[in-house]
């Protein structure tokens, strides 16, 4: 199959005013969104942060934290407690989770007539808050610390006359059965889950049993947490299994500054009759911006989303103090499907010079676009952060699952969640830009999405470019970053005649991509250098209309063979693909066709090459190899790893004429691995030229099997420019737009 990387692109986008700074009957730039103003609210989106070589670092302690104990063990210990509350004395101690914060919580699941348990409530000030705003006034309080049930008798025994405080260990109740509708945990379980030892995790056992003794059926057991990861997992993993509905609510933060920098979460636990043999499972997430919960399969994915959340709050503590060495990535996800909506990078600019407006703003790639190297590389964001001339640039790339409503909806949408990724030193009120290509969010049409039993899933879109040119694209949805192949549609002509309709006055509709394919360009870098290369062939005037054996190892969407195809009269192009469902998708998609001189053979490029040596040695003139590799966990993308073992190349070279030449697409990121294939290819082949393509991970090696031929760089960039020529004379379109001499200018002779 083809393997291609996305294309380069000049970046257009103008800067504006922020719109609130616009002054009247001023036109905002093209280019410029309106801005968001500094301490919008958080937007509807769920976050899958991804730490993009970043470390996230811990939270300082805070002063709350003073008096916490010499080992964590001491936490389920009566005396620490005991020492605890004396020292501190009548200061209420809120490790975390503050009223205002849990209130919204706390309202849903308790009602005014609930009888409610609070288990471990130390000086907590709570069951005072929920009894003073009427949410609830039977509460009972228990604590093993003697001191602080005296102190809390004291200091409510007068004010509130219905709640009680009792010195009760939570692990051996008085209460009797099925007493409460509601048991109110606010970090006891966190203090005593400190590891997972078998005596602490027996401990934990009594204290969910105690609990779920005391609560009737459809009742709630609320328990306020930090949601540690064997914490969560072994609350969800014991009341799920007793049949019980889990459901984990993440607070929402008040903003300030000074709290916990790691969120907080309230798990509920709605009780339930345990029905024998039943295995069915209800776990369910509720992220702070939502009110509607999201159904998780299993613990394990519930641990993950939370840790997800975990992730990003951590990320955003750390963006808000400091600038970030590395660029940052997560992903904002659609809050029905749980998809990715949003893929965001952070990119800071340390040596942009600082003025009060150009702190931070939003860059909104284009649909469709955003496997460019400007936008889809490291070094692309950050020259365009360089070039937009803001110290933090956020990069916003649009999914193709997903529906957008234009520039203002998207803005609508992030406005809050951007906010998140702020900078330091960020001015209050501070006008942020929506900046854009154009000024507009792009065309994505999918034209066909189907799944390969080889190639798993994959789709065929049509994307606006610059200017009004469209292009088709074939993209595996397993590396949805790496364009497979690519081609230009041609704009479509009017029939003659025919009168250009009248402009609808009403609102256009999206713009429909042309829907045939322009043969005449071969849109990938690494094509153009491999056609190039064909100059190694002889006299490059008459090779267009000479007899040549051309043999093609991955079809993909077609382009290469077809060029060679059309543009060498004379060539006979044979094509090896091991995907049937390739060669379907570049017969219907993308223009491709065999024919008397275009033969395609469904197999392993592999078998395929060894029958060939076998049978007729020194038959090709050309062979071309642009194949991709299925196995994402080696550093080479193309070709996969067999194709250049030597065994393998020693094939290729028996059935190459000897002034033919074997030209080969490398996509090699592990350095080590590419030094040792280019060790085998130089002990195979004894002449080798390398080409690397300018701001992508490509790298076009020209093999031949004799010495005699060599040629140096600048005679190659002559005899290409001869070839190109050539080319033009044959009567086909010719696309003006790039110099095959130009292909191989660079070219090293290893």
């Amino acid at each position: 199959m083809g393997s291609g990387q996305g294309r380069g692109s000049q970046w257009e986008a103008a800067r504006g005013e922020a719109a609130n700074g616009k002054r009247p009957g001023e036109r905002q730039p093209m280019g410029c969104g309106p801005a968001v103003p500094n301490g919008c609210a958080a937007q509807p989106e769920a976050v899958r942060a991804r730490r993009g070589g970043t470390r996230v670092a811990a939270a300082a302690p805070s002063a709350a934290m003073e008096l916490l104990p010499r080992s964590p063990g001491e936490f389920g210990s009566a005396r620490y407690w005991e020492r605890f509350f004396r020292q501190r004395g009548k200061r209420p101690f809120e490790w975390y989770g503050a009223f205002p914060e849990l209130c919204p919580v706390l309202q849903k699941y308790v009602r005014p007539r609930d009888k409610v348990l609070v288990v471990g409530c130390g000086n907590s000030e709570l069951s005072e808050q929920m009894y003073d705003m009427g949410m609830c006034e039977d509460i009972v309080n228990i604590d093993i610390s003697d001191a602080v049930i005296r102190q809390m008798q004291e200091r409510s025994g007068s004010k509130r006359p219905k709640m009680r405080y009792l010195l009760m260990d939570m692990l051996q109740m008085d209460f009797p059965d099925a007493h409460f509708q509601v048991v109110l945990d606010k970090g006891t379980l966190d203090a005593i889950l400190i590891n997972e030892e078998e005596a602490t995790l027996a401990k934990v056992d009594k204290m969910f049993a105690e609990i779920s003794r005391v609560l009737q059926v459809g009742g709630r057991y609320l328990c306020v947490s930090l949601a540690q990861a064997h914490v969560l997992k072994k609350a969800v993993e014991y009341f799920s299994q007793e049949d019980w509905v889990v459901r984990v609510h993440q607070v929402a933060g008040t903003g300030d500054k000074q709290q916990f920098v790691l969120p907080v979460f309230v798990y509920v636990m709605t009780k339930f009759r345990k029905i024998p043999g039943s295995a069915l499972q209800i776990l369910e997430i509720c992220p702070e911006e939502q009110d509607k919960p999201m159904r998780v399969e299993s613990a394990e994915q519930l641990v993950a989303a939370v840790k997800d959340r975990q992730h990003y709050a951590l990320l955003c503590s750390q963006l808000s103090k400091t600038p970030c060495g590395e660029q940052v990535s997560l992903d904002l996800c659609d809050k029905e499907s749980g998809k990715p909506r949003y893929t965001l990078h952070v990119v800071d600019s340390p040596l942009v010079k600082s003025s009060r407006d150009n702190h931070f703003a939003i860059f909104i790639i284009p649909q469709g676009r955003e496997t460019e190297w400007l936008f889809g590389t490291e070094e692309g964001r950050r020259q365009l952060a360089a070039s937009a001339g803001f110290r933090r640039l956020v990069t916003v790339a649009l999914h193709r699952e997903q529906h957008y409503e234009g520039m203002a909806g998207i803005q609508e949408e992030l406005s809050g969640k951007v906010m998140e990724l702020a900078p330091p030193g960020l001015p209050a009120r501070q006008q942020v830009p929506f900046l854009s290509v154009g000024g507009d969010i792009g065309v994505r049409v999918v034209q066909h999405r189907d799944t390969s039993s080889l190639s798993g899933e994959y789709v065929v879109e049509d994307v606006k470019g610059d200017g009004t040119c469209y292009f088709r694209r074939l993209i595996f949805l397993c590396n949805r970053n790496v364009v497979q192949s690519e081609a230009r549609l041609l704009a479509p002509m009017p029939l003659p005649g025919q009168k250009k309709r009248r402009k609808d006055k009403k609102k256009p509709s999206p713009p429909e991509p042309p829907a045939a394919i322009d043969k005449s360009y071969l849109c990938c870098e690494h094509h153009k250098a491999m056609v190039a290369g064909l100059c190694l062939l002889g006299d490059p005037n008459p090779l267009p209309g000479a007899v040549l054996a051309v043999l093609v190892v991955g079809l993909g969407g077609g382009s290469l063979p077809l060029f060679v195809h059309d543009y060498f009269s004379q060539a006979s192009v044979a094509v090896v693909e091991i995907d049937p469902s390739m060669l379907e998708v570049a017969t219907r998609w993308f223009g491709f066709s065999e024919g008397d001189r275009m033969k395609v053979h469904i197999s392993d490029g592999l078998d395929y090459v060894a029958k060939l040596a076998a049978e007729a040695p020194a038959q090709c003139d050309a062979i071309m190899f642009d194949v991709d590799s299925k196995d994402l966990t080696v550093g080479m993308s193309c070709p996969p790893p067999a194709f250049v073992e030597k065994p393998f190349l020693q094939n290729v070279k028996t059935i190459l004429k000897p002034e033919g030449v074997f030209v080969l697409n490398l996509v090699c990121r592990d350095a080590q691995l590419k030094e040792s294939v280019l060790a085998t290819l130089k002990e195979v082949f004894p002449l080798l030229y390398m080409r690397r393509i300018e701001g992508e991970v490509n790298e076009i090696l020209f093999c031949q099997p004799s010495p005699e031929g060599r040629r140096d760089p600048k005679e190659l960039g002559t005899r290409a420019g001869v070839l190109e020529g050539a080319l033009q004379q044959t009567g086909h379109p010719w696309d003006s737009s790039y110099v095959l001499a130009d292909m191989l200018q660079a070219i090293e002779i290893l």
